[in-house]
């Protein structure tokens, strides 16, 4: 369990996660269209995903 907070902490945790929030906060106000927060989130989702597979299987990202 300490091991998951630890990793979650992470700064690249941190900001996958502030700009998901800030992307949905953008799309409930009406500011910026779903179309363009989907394509966003689902690059920035990719991305954190990507890299911690990469990790899991002994690459150096």
């Amino acid at each position: 369990m300490k091991n998951t907070m630890t990793n979650l902490l992470k700064i690249k945790s941190i900001v996958t996660l502030l700009v998901l929030a800030v992307f949905v906060v953008l799309s409930i106000r009406g500011s910026i269209s779903p179309d363009n927060v989907m394509i966003i989130v689902s690059a920035v989702v990719s991305f954190y995903f990507g890299t911690q597979h990469e990790k899991k299987n002994g690459g150096d990202v």
